[in-house]
């Protein structure tokens, strides 16, 4: 395996990371809607990813930046070809976490509400568009012989995408609903375990379908294997979901989405972005990567720097450990 294969792999483990942490936070931002009836409850649920939510986003920047450096081909044709998309995505990422910071700042009821609205929204709209972006990704794109986008944004806007959108949207959410199960305790903790399933249910439909279309697509063996773990294990979260087994079912969810994204990147290999007008104008790990020199120095920064982030993130979610309820809540000032 040469040093640009490592990299499309280490990428795709960089996005399973963030998709799996992000996912379910984001997922708590939308249930603040969903499951809180009330401000306190909303508060629990904003305190349960508190602590890490901005640790989560981490995962994001380290994979935007490990694409531009491995991969500087890629990262152009993606961010110029689905600028609107990642430019959306960034916003709502900038306003939710001023939303986060400023929700408490001031005591009246329209400011906590609008922040609150914030929240909700600035957590939908990433989750279903990263699934949009990955699916067309996955499916191939307008890319010229100049490896260049020459699609519309209405070109990024086919079934297939918008279906990829509702799969991230519903999973997430499902993940997050689990995570809130994990670390609550009362009622709202037994709501969502209830809501939960519902959710499951819906994303195992929805990703039946989206992930069953893509092996048609593009996909091989490897890709059908992946697609079989993600299935099971969304339907083995389901099952400790209803048995309240919430460790399981979240750990089991977290293997749904990295099945999932393995799949897409498996059908993927050895392109990075293929080329829906003709397959040798695709971008590959090979025509599109940085020198030799560049990602053998990429390689050892990165085998010294990731163990450390690790270790830090896994210690900063075994302090914050402990289930919270509304009773943990303090009143309003």
């Amino acid at each position: 395996m040469q040093l640009h294969d490592v990299w499309f792999v280490l990428i795709a483990v960089l996005w399973t990371g963030y998709f799996f942490l992000e996912g379910f936070d984001f997922g708590v931002g939308v249930l603040t809607k969903l499951l809180a009836r009330d401000r306190r409850e909303k508060r629990v649920l904003i305190n349960t990813i508190g602590p890490v939510w901005d640790g989560n986003e981490v995962w994001l920047l380290t994979a935007g930046g490990a694409t531009f450096a491995a991969f500087p081909e890629w990262y152009a044709t993606l961010f110029s070809g689905f600028y609107l998309p990642l430019l959306a995505i960034l916003v709502c990422l900038i306003i939710r976490g001023v939303a986060f910071e400023y929700r408490h700042k001031r005591d009246e009821d329209r400011w906590q509400t609008n922040w609150e609205h914030a929240i909700f929204w600035t957590s939908l709209i990433p989750a279903f568009l990263w699934g949009v972006a990955f699916a067309n990704i996955a499916r191939g794109v307008k890319i010229d012989q100049n490896k260049e986008y020459v699609g519309t944004l209405f070109d990024l806007l086919n079934v297939h995408a918008i279906l990829g959108g509702l799969v991230t949207l519903t999973l997430f959410t499902f993940h997050g609903a689990v995570f809130t199960a994990l670390k609550t305790v009362g009622e709202i903790r037994d709501r969502a375990r209830a809501l939960a399933t519902r959710l499951g249910v819906a994303s195992a439909v929805l990703a039946l379908v989206f992930l069953g279309w893509t092996q048609l697509l593009r996909g091989d063996s490897w890709s059908l294997v992946a697609l079989i773990v993600a299935v099971a294990a969304l339907a083995g979260a389901l099952g400790c979901n209803l048995a309240g087994r919430e460790g399981w079912s979240f750990a089991l969810s977290g293997v749904t989405i990295a099945a999932a994204v393995a799949m897409l990147f498996l059908t993927l290999f050895p392109d990075v972005m293929p080329s829906s007008l003709n397959d040798a104008w695709s971008l590959t790990v090979t025509n599109s990567s940085s020198s030799p020199y560049t990602l053998k120095i990429m390689t050892w920064l990165a085998a010294v720097a990731t163990p450390v982030v690790l270790l830090y993130q896994g210690w900063t979610y075994w302090v914050f450990r402990k289930r919270i309820g509304t009773q943990h809540i303090a009143d309003a000032h």
